[in-house]
């Protein structure tokens, strides 16, 4: 695939930002839990942080907050609130992959780079300026007052550029959170950045890259 979209359109947490929920639940429940029992736990917390953000909108503390309870007690562990307020005030603590530097740095000034993120505004700058490259629009689910998967963030991204599925290349580690609805919305081109969260399904159409240094060649630069 090479496309030069008006836009490169980007997940930001997992796909540029390294999204450590799971360092953050293993630092207060190591000691708890088995290494197996860890594991799932993390699962069921990743599993519980997407379905809180299925329903309307809520702030992401919220999101993290009930899903932490939910894992909590499907794994009859005592829950505290405190826990789940340290792994929220983790979030902007958080820096990008090693390769996102550079390789948003290989495309940033000849096409404008685009932030999709289920983030909270007071939290992402903090992500952002960690990147080392401009990003031109910085698109939060707290302004969309919709969470990725949902149709709606995105739609809110194509009213805010003023373009439609057709401009923008698409970039995402997830299936799941990006890829399965930019897939339903029409858009076309898309990068599956392959970080291991997930499995290949081929059927929803993208370029694989292992990481971003491979984008340039893939917009046409």
């Amino acid at each position: 695939m090479t496309f030069r979209p008006k836009f490169i359109t980007f997940d930001c947490h997992g796909t540029m930002i390294f999204f450590d929920m799971a360092g953050a639940a293993r630092h207060h429940y190591t000691e708890r839990l088995s290494p197996e029992q860890m594991e799932a736990f993390i699962r069921d917390f990743a599993a519980y942080r997407l379905d809180e953000v299925l329903g309307a909108w809520k702030p992401y503390a919220e999101v993290v907050h009930n899903a932490l309870e939910r894992t909590c007690r499907r794994n009859a562990v005592p829950f505290d609130p405190v826990i789940a307020a340290d792994i929220y005030e983790r979030v902007p603590t958080w820096g990008p992959h090693p390769d996102v530097p550079a390789g948003l740095a290989a495309i940033g000034d000849r096409i404008p780079l685009v932030a999709l993120t289920n983030s909270m505004n007071s939290q992402i700058p903090h992500n952002i300026a960690r990147l080392g490259a401009p990003i031109a629009h910085v698109l939060t689910a707290e302004d969309a007052q919709a969470y990725k998967p949902q149709m709606r963030a995105f739609e809110y991204m194509f009213d805010m550029l003023g373009c439609g599925p057709e401009d923008v290349l698409h970039v995402s580690s997830s299936f799941r959170y990006d890829l399965m609805t930019a897939h339903d919305l029409g858009i076309r081109n898309k990068v599956w950045v392959n970080r291991g969260h997930e499995p290949a399904n081929p059927f929803y159409g993208y370029a694989e890259i292992a990481d971003t240094s491979g984008l340039a060649a893939l917009a046409g630069l």
